[in-house]
């Protein structure tokens, strides 16, 4: 079987944090600095978020500052857990990219109560009022953009959804392509399952639901990592003629678009732009300024423009 993936070992310094039982990544020694930042991410086991730390850590490095990354592996107690840690280290301001939009609120109380300037990355949260500001991709229109691509391409289709509900970015993109089909009945979404946008988990779930519904056309999924997944299930049991959009615009998804029969398209975002575009509100908060959102326009990728990008790296 083909294996469409890899997780990159980082660089950066590990540093367990024993007391609330998670590490941190890319941690500086803050001693010789002028103000440290913290930032909390669903998951380090996806690249995009690797690239949206490193567009923040390079704004905040040549500011003379410092960045705390935090892991905590899609458990959002650790994610609370991992913010108040960041309101103890009395950190002059938080990123965080929600593992669940609404469960997050505990803690994000707590660290505007502290006075700390918050910024929601690639995930907004439910109550808006508790961050400064929100940078996020148009996530409704890649969900969008990929039922319109598919309307174009089949006259009627079954169609699999590998969702992610909890995360609003996630759900976002499935409305939106639930929304463009709503109406057309020829487009029937046959079975739907929840992968946490993880790779590990969505190949084993759209296995199950190969078995369980096998006259599939098409596979949104609400992301890169979770179609690369839903590919490898289907190259397992040799199924080449169902197609799989994602979300993301990954250098492994962009490169199979010409190389996999699977691949119709993925709708690229620019992890790169949002780093630091957040780096940079961030800075702008703390002289007072800032916007209350930022929306990062996205694109679909597909054959007839996958020479357009980089197919090495990302947007």
């Amino acid at each position: 079987m083909k294996r469409h993936w890899s997780i990159k070992v980082s660089a950066a310094i590990l540093i367990f944090i024993s007391v609330i039982g998670i590490y941190s990544l890319g941690y500086k020694n803050p001693s010789r600095q002028n103000r440290v930042f913290g930032v909390s991410f669903m998951t380090m086991n996806n690249p995009f978020y690797e690239v949206i730390n490193n567009e923040l850590w390079k704004v905040i490095e040549n500011s003379g500052d410092a960045l705390i990354t935090l892991d905590p592996v899609l458990d959002i107690k650790k994610q609370n857990e991992q913010i108040q840690y960041f309101i103890d280290k009395k950190v002059d301001g938080i990123f965080i990219n929600p593992i669940d939009s609404e469960a997050v609120k505990p803690a994000l109380e707590k660290a505007k109560k502290a006075g700390i300037p918050i910024i929601a990355v690639d995930a907004p949260v439910k109550n808006s009022e508790l961050v400064n500001v929100t940078v996020v991709s148009d996530n409704y229109d890649a969900g969008v953009q990929c039922a319109k691509d598919m309307m174009a391409r089949f006259e009627q289709a079954k169609i699999i959804l590998l969702k992610h509900t909890a995360t609003k970015s996630a759900k976002d993109r499935i409305d939106g392509f639930l929304a463009t089909i709503k109406g057309h009945e020829q487009y029937q979404v046959v079975n739907q399952g929840e992968c946490q946008g993880q790779l590990e988990k969505a190949m084993p779930l759209m296995e199950e639901m190969l078995k369980k519904t096998p006259d599939v056309d098409v596979v949104m999924a609400l992301n890169d990592p979770s179609a690369l997944g839903a590919i490898a299930a289907l190259e397992e049991v040799e199924r080449p003629e169902v197609k799989v959009y994602g979300v993301d615009g990954t250098p492994e998804l962009k490169s199979l678009i010409t190389s996999s029969s699977n691949v119709v398209g993925t709708v690229a975002q620019s992890p790169i732009s949002m780093g630091r575009i957040a780096a940079d509100e961030m800075y702008q908060l703390l002289k007072g300024n800032g916007r209350s959102e930022v929306v990062v326009k996205v694109k679909l990728i597909t054959s007839k423009n996958v020479e357009d990008y980089d197919g090495n790296g990302w947007q």
